[in-house]
């Protein structure tokens, strides 16, 4: 496992999984914003829509959870997306601190908008991977966030048993 630390003497770069971890995200999301800008989105809103289109109305802190962002920057990007009729925001009823979010028609479209302006780099990022490939990849990478972070690999625990859920978001 040397070869993989970059604190040994034996390390390799091409060989270090977060090099292309973050490689393969970094072309990912040059892609997204590029597709995703010429219907009117950004890669934020794309994510938060995506949740929501999945999991329905969910809390604030849900949707940060399954961005992976701070919270503060999703309630800032839940705002502006409200202020584009994106997205509702409503009180809990079963906890009045917390924020729930909700899809409106106009942001049911902008996934839907989204979906067809980016369907292509789904497509192309899997190419020549079979389903079983795919669903490896996603119990390698689960493996690694239930590592590095307990609280997010049991969030995302479900969407693993999920069928179809590896050509999500």
């Amino acid at each position: 496992m040397s070869r993989y630390n970059p604190a040994s003497p034996d390390f390799a770069r091409e060989e270090y999984p977060f090099y292309w971890l973050a490689r393969v995200y970094g072309v990912y999301t040059l892609e997204m914003e590029k597709a995703l800008k010429a219907v009117a989105l950004d890669v934020p809103t794309w994510r938060i829509l995506m949740i929501l289109k999945e999991q329905g109305t969910s809390s604030m802190s849900d949707i940060a959870l399954h961005a992976v962002a701070k919270l503060s920057t999703v309630t800032k990007t839940v705002y502006r997306i409200k202020d584009e009729g994106l997205v509702e925001t409503s009180t809990s009823t079963q906890d009045a601190r917390v924020t729930v979010v909700s899809l409106t028609p106009a942001g049911q479209r902008a996934i839907e908008r989204g979906q067809i302006a980016t369907q292509h780099i789904v497509l192309r990022s899997f190419e020549g991977m079979t389903p079983g490939q795919v669903k490896r990849l996603n119990e390698s990478l689960h493996m690694i966030l239930d590592n590095l972070s307990p609280r997010h690999s049991e969030a995302s625990a479900g969407a693993l048993r999920r069928p179809g859920s590896a050509a999500k978001a």
